[in-house]
């Protein structure tokens, strides 16, 4: 789910993670890879937005997790995909 950017300060609002930039050189490989959603990367991993029943809502998708600081293994795939909350 791509957000606006009212929705993206909202979603801030109650989630602490940064938005990755559309102007991030990483965007393309995420949206070959997820599709076309706006990013946010929190201290568990890279998250997405999805939409809900509720129009003006939404939940929190976490799509990989840290495990270490290395520059080799940031991000690993999340194999369960849980939700992480609603907003």
């Amino acid at each position: 789910m791509k957000l606006t950017s009212a929705q993206i300060e909202r979603t801030l609002s109650q989630f602490e993670a940064e938005a990755i930039p559309d102007s991030h050189p990483a965007l393309p490989r995420l949206n070959e890879l997820f599709g076309d959603h706006t990013f946010f990367l929190d201290s568990k991993g890279l998250n997405i937005v999805e939409p809900t029943a509720d129009p003006t809502g939404g939940r929190i998708q976490l799509l990989t997790s840290r495990n270490r600081l290395t520059p080799s293994s940031n991000l690993r795939p999340n194999t369960d995909r849980g939700t992480r909350r609603g907003f």
